[in-house]
């Protein structure tokens, strides 16, 4: 989760890069199409990039075993107008990386 909060923040192609697997699939919602592949994975996290400080972010590992990370999150956004959303993530990883990543989050009504 360090990891991912870094890449967050840092935008870093290389650190972002350094999440996934090569053949890595990222859902950004569990009912579209994933992003395929370490490199499309990064271009399409650059393409929805936040600025560095614009978010804070917490979390809580609900279970982890088998490789199979189980994670829920509270983001909030600090811009005009602000937002807060919960997530949770299933990550499937290999060696410190995901090779499948599925989230899903919600907006918190205002």
């Amino acid at each position: 989760m360090q990891k991912y909060r870094k890449a967050w923040e840092s935008n870093d192609p290389k650190d972002i890069a350094a999440l996934w697997t090569a053949d890595a699939a990222w859902y950004r919602r569990p009912d579209e199409p994933p992003v395929v592949g370490q490199e499309a994975i990064v271009e399409a996290w650059l393409d929805l990039a936040d600025a560095p400080g614009e978010t804070t972010f917490e979390y809580e590992v609900l279970g982890f075993g088998d490789g199979v990370a189980f994670v829920r999150g509270w983001t909030t956004y600090l811009t005009n107008p602000p937002g807060e959303f919960s997530n949770l993530w299933v990550i499937r990883l290999e060696k410190e990386r995901a090779y499948e990543f599925v989230e899903w989050w919600m907006e918190k009504p205002r």
